[in-house]
């Protein structure tokens, strides 16, 4: 039995969170139908502007007024931008003519309209009504167990398989578009703004992130040493600059990087050696050429397979994961160079936290028991998961509770004892007809070098 902690809840509060968490979900139920209603309503009164604009002859009026009329009607009942109704409009009638089975979920209370929006925008190039049918379908099923931020790289690869012109082709000519922009703001202030290929723009932001992390490790380490004259540095402190957060680290040492060529204003030694790591699940045959079935950007969604490739071949190791041919969770991982048999098969399977909506990337999670070592728990595959720091803690210092099923799949359970499955990404996006794969992938931690 569980000893108590500081901060457990006592049995008359969790009986009022449970009241409340009941109480929510049922308005949040009832919000859900009206958000489907409110869409349906407002789909009608668009269909209201086109019958009056099919009356009307484009030569005597403007072709654009009956739908402005109905959206300023709106707006002005609704106290917002005539404008903003007009993307209502659009999108409700996007979400009920295209996508009539998101709508009929949505209208049940089994997605929300976070859900339908990346439904409708990830399959939105579907131009095939029995193609978007099947997407609906196999991405409903996500949908009505997972987050909206946990959908959306899963809805995007799956829309990738049935769009017209292959990624390929479309990161072609998307990246003649790349391009440095200065956007000046008040105050003194500009943004650099750089439009490139997701896995560089990924990179950066990962080598950015390293070397902001270093800084911090390092003043940190140099306010312990300095531990001794904290008095005087209490005095002092109104003359010293605040402590820097690492959004303005990021900010600062890519100046340094662009207008310097390496970070030297930044204390610790070996900032321009730290390299970007990106996390790249390529399907085998996409790998050898043989099709050209998208890989996916850990965490952000599909990559052409051209890109995939340049990157394996400049990696400087990577992992052949094999996943079951029906169910599509990770069986078992090998790798070229020696390394952690174990890890790498987690890596492949958890791809983000467990904790049920985080998607936090594994490298910046901790491998958890899923039954404590100390409790007699095996550090073996059915019993550790990735979870971040912020969800590690919870299982540990809270009532939350955790247990692990076959295929890796874990059923949390809450204080108030409600119970929350997490199905591993992997088992979705390997699925032979679910996902990129067809059975087998690699998966590349690769850095920014080859390029």
């Amino acid at each position: 039995m569980r000893s108590p902690r500081d901060g457990d809840f006592s049995p008359a509060e969790l009986a009022k969170l449970d009241a409340l968490v009941s109480a929510a979900s049922a308005l949040r139920m009832k919000m859900r139908a009206l958000q489907a209603r409110e869409a349906q309503l407002i789909h009608e009164a668009a269909r209201l502007a086109g019958d009056a604009h099919a009356r009307t002859s484009p030569s005597r009026f403007d072709a654009e007024m009956p739908y402005r009329t109905v959206a300023a009607e709106f707006g002005a009942a609704f106290r917002i931008s005539d404008r903003s109704v007009q993307r209502m409009m659009s999108e409700a009638d996007i979400l009920i003519t295209m996508f009539p089975a998101t709508f009929a979920s949505l209208a049940a209370d089994h997605i929300d309209r976070a859900h339908a929006r990346v439904l409708t925008e990830a399959g939105a190039h579907i131009d095939d009504p029995s193609a978007r049918a099947d997407f609906e379908t196999t991405a409903l099923v996500v949908a009505e167990r997972e987050s909206a931020s946990r959908l959306r790289p899963f809805a995007k690869l799956l829309a990738e398989r049935l769009h017209p012109r292959s990624l390929t082709e479309r990161h072609e000519a998307a990246a003649t578009e790349r391009a440095v922009r200065v956007i000046d703001l008040p105050d003194g202030m500009a943004e650099l703004v750089a439009t490139l290929p997701s896995t560089m723009a990924h990179a950066v932001f990962d080598r950015l992130s390293a070397m902001a992390r270093s800084v911090l490790r390092a003043a940190a380490a140099e306010a312990r040493e300095n531990q001794d004259r904290e008095n005087r540095a209490r005095e002092d402190q109104a003359d010293d600059a605040p402590p820097r957060t690492t959004d303005q680290l990021r900010a600062d040492i890519l100046t340094d990087l662009l207008l310097a060529g390496i970070p030297e204003a930044h204390g610790p030694a070996g900032l321009g050696a730290i390299r970007a790591t990106v996390q790249v699940v390529v399907p085998v045959l996409s790998l050898l050429g043989a099709t050209q079935e998208p890989a996916t950007l850990a965490g952000v969604g599909p990559i052409d397979a051209e890109t995939a490739r340049r990157l394996a071949g400049g990696a400087k190791g990577w992992d052949r994961v094999l996943t079951h041919p029906i169910t599509g969770h990770v069986v078992a991982a090998d790798r070229y160079r020696p390394g952690k048999q174990l890890k790498r098969i987690l890596r492949a399977r958890d791809q983000h936290c467990r904790f049920p909506g985080c998607r936090l990337p594994v490298r910046n999670s901790d491998l958890d028991h899923t039954v404590d070592f100390a409790l007699g728990g095996p550090t073996t595959y059915g019993n550790l998961a990735h979870l971040c720091r912020r969800h590690h803690s919870l299982k540990h210092e809270s009532a939350w509770a955790a247990k692990q099923r076959q295929g890796g799949v874990l059923e949390w359970t809450s204080p108030t004892g409600r119970m929350y499955p997490d199905v591993p990404t992997s088992r979705v996006m390997f699925r032979p007809g679910g996902g990129p794969g067809t059975g087998t992938g690699v998966l590349g931690g690769f850095d920014s070098a080859p390029f």
